[in-house]
């Protein structure tokens, strides 16, 4: 068998790609469809329309007969962040999460993207074997792609989102906690967000940056980590090691008991699923103890999606509906694979995020997809994501 994993489908569907999720408890479950009966009971005193609707229909999806399949239906992860939210923040959470799963299903809009991704750096410290940062084209500080975001940046995008984007993540290309000014950043978050998330390769997590993490409000931590070993960890995760990852997701573990029992906080291994040298079950089993839940996906050939073959794909690709990027200068960004900006609509002083959300570049890409003419755009006819 060959040591590098295949992709197992040529169709990669983003918002279906956990392949293995250990640690979302069955009675999480089971309190989350409890949860919301009791908000369906209630709707009626909810205000705003079009909040109004939306929380109808995801709650009738969820409590629809399990024969019934509906296009909202609660994962084991979504329940567990639900389990984080007091009974007051559900309606938000619910609003938001519907938008997100449900909405680029059915190429549906409203005035923001359902989630935003925030580009601290597009620098980072590693050369995975499964990511573009080894690619020279990138990586070149002359090509103008490497940079970091300025607090200033940072704080203006941030205030454009507030009350209005539920699910910003702190993650791109590159690594976050690498940015000297990421506690300043970190610090700005609090209260502002229902689903902050932060991706890292915890190569950076020191004592400073886990006491700014447990207390800037994000709900969700994912550190990168695909192995238990070496050296397999460090032939994957090239330029990092498994000693230094380890020892800094077990001191963020206990400064967490320690200091922050309290904080809703989900701490996630997710890893790629790339090579037949993986052991997924020994994985779960070794870092169960140190985080909250243990994720794979499988791998995905995005590498270098400017190389890759024409996938034939005509249906729409999902994420021109689900989210939107803003890069460490501001220039907002279509998507992760297009990571040469091939698809650069405008920079965020230029524009605030409806007008751009809703303008004329992102509807001329839409309609191309929706009316069968993805092959006719690059990079999107290499790109095997739907």
């Amino acid at each position: 068998m060959s040591e590098q994993h295949k992709p197992s489908k040529l169709v990669y569907r983003k918002a279906d790609s956990f392949v293995v999720l250990n640690g979302a408890e069955p009675s999480l479950m089971r309190a989350a469809i409890d949860r919301v009966a009791r908000l369906a009971a209630t709707l009626v005193s909810e205000p705003g329309a079009h909040r109004r609707a939306i929380l109808k229909r995801a709650c009738d999806d969820l409590l629809a007969p399990a024969q019934e399949r509906r296009a909202f239906r609660l994962r084991p992860f979504v329940a567990a962040e639900m389990a984080l939210l007091s009974d007051a923040m559900l309606p938000r959470y619910l609003s938001y999460r519907y938008r997100y799963d449900v909405f680029p299903v059915e190429y549906r809009l409203d005035g923001f993207p359902p989630c935003v991704q925030i580009e601290v750096t597009s620098f980072c410290n590693f050369r995975c074997v499964f990511c573009y940062q080894k690619n020279p084209d990138f990586k070149r500080r002359s090509n103008g792609f490497m940079g970091f975001m300025k607090p200033e940046m940072f704080k203006r995008v941030v205030d454009q989102l507030e009350g209005h984007v539920e699910a910003v993540t702190m993650a791109s290309r590159g690594e976050p906690l690498s940015s000297s000014d990421i506690c300043e950043m970190l610090a700005y978050l609090p209260g502002k967000f229902l689903a902050a998330k932060m991706n890292t390769n915890a190569s950076f997590l020191d004592e400073r940056r886990a006491h700014a993490i447990l207390q800037s409000g994000i709900s969700t931590l994912v550190f990168s980590v695909d192995a238990a070993v070496e050296p397999l960890y460090s032939s994957l995760r090239v330029g990092g090691t498994l000693e230094v990852v380890e020892r800094n997701i077990r001191r963020f573990a206990e400064i967490r008991r320690k200091h922050y029992p309290d904080v809703p906080l989900i701490t996630r291994i997710s890893g790629v699923r790339f090579s037949d040298a993986q052991d997924v079950e020994h994985i779960c089993r070794y870092w169960q103890d140190a985080v909250d839940q243990v994720a794979f996906v499988d791998y995905c050939p995005l590498e270098d999606i400017y190389a890759q073959p024409e996938t034939g794909i005509e249906t729409p690709c999902s994420e021109l509906w689900r989210r939107l990027f803003v890069l460490w200068n501001g220039s907002i960004e279509v998507c992760e694979p297009d990571f040469r900006e091939v698809h650069k609509p405008c920079r965020i002083d230029e524009w605030n995020i409806t007008d751009v959300w809703l303008g004329d570049y992102y509807q001329r890409l839409r309609q191309h997809h929706f009316d069968g003419q993805r092959q006719a755009v690059e990079p999107c006819c290499r790109c095997p994501v739907e």
